[in-house]
């Protein structure tokens, strides 16, 4: 969560320099080239057509769409606005499950659902009543937009990984984005100039492909062995508190009375969601 907190701050500071196609674009070659030994042909080839279909959506929302609006959101808003908005995937995961799957919520699941709301509200609404200076509405929107896409690659790999293991479906997926990304990047390439890029900025564009597309994956999957799901519940917490000081240490951001709201907001959704059900004694008959 550390990772992907300060993911949302990375790539703010990279698009104020590298167009938000290119980046993308760039984040996934990276991730394809690390991933290319997972793409084997005799391996790909026991894959079934409808496994295929699936991760295709997974790639179009999980990987394209979400990096296309995440990029261009934190491009837009504050780090501290978009690690906010980016916090409530656990609820709005639960969300979709409920509206999707028809798997009905649990009272915490609920709750979470409406703080999560409810923070997603005071800090998209915030710059209106004058308390955020650099927030922008239509960027924490596009942020939003990327949780909704990032939660239903969630949702949608809940059946694959009965059948195939979290990293061959991150190499898969990521190779789909590869594909969908190339002719929009290739356009941004077009009267570009490399050079005006300063070496440090490149370097945080390969460290962003790594984090986000690799180690924040692969160290989330290993965690979550060895945890209660309830307690990785709250480790996502970290995410907002990452993203806001980035955004305060190397952004020059000031948090203001809304993103604290709205921070509290969403803990506090995560906290009781994340809560063990007390175990009642049965009554003695």
């Amino acid at each position: 969560m550390l990772l992907v907190g300060s993911n949302v701050g990375i790539g703010k500071s990279v698009v104020v320099v590298v167009p938000v196609l290119l980046f993308a674009l760039l984040r996934f070659i990276v991730a394809v080239a690390v991933l290319s030994p997972l793409y084997r042909p005799a391996k790909m080839r026991r894959v079934s057509r409808g496994e295929w279909i699936n991760l295709f959506l997974q790639a179009f929302f999980g990987t394209f769409l979400f990096t296309l609006l995440m990029l261009g959101g934190v491009q837009r808003t504050s780090a501290v606005a978009a690690g906010v908005i980016t916090s409530t995937i656990p609820a709005i995961v639960a969300l979709l499950a409920w509206v999707v799957l028809k798997e009905r919520p649990g009272p915490r699941a609920i709750a979470a659902i409406v703080f999560a709301i409810v923070g997603v509200i005071v800090v998209t609404l915030a710059r209106e009543s004058g308390e955020t200076g650099s927030g922008s509405f239509i960027g924490n929107l596009m942020v939003l937009g990327a949780v909704f896409c990032e939660s239903t690659y969630v949702i949608l790999s809940r059946r694959l990984t009965q059948t195939l293991s979290p990293i061959d479906i991150c190499a898969y997926t990521h190779g789909f984005g590869l594909l969908l990304m190339l002719p929009f990047g290739i356009v941004s390439l077009i009267g570009f100039d490399f050079a005006t890029v300063p070496l440090h900025m490149w370097a945080l564009v390969v460290w962003y492909a790594l984090s986000a597309s690799i180690f924040s994956f692969w160290l989330w999957m290993k965690g979550i062995r060895h945890v209660p799901g309830q307690l990785a519940g709250v480790f996502t917490a970290v995410l907002p508190v990452a993203a806001a000081t980035y955004g305060i240490a190397f952004l020059g951001e000031r948090p203001t009375a809304a993103h604290g709201i709205a921070l509290a907001c969403v803990v506090a959704g995560v906290a009781i969601a994340s809560m063990r059900p007390r175990n009642v004694p049965p009554v003695a008959s």
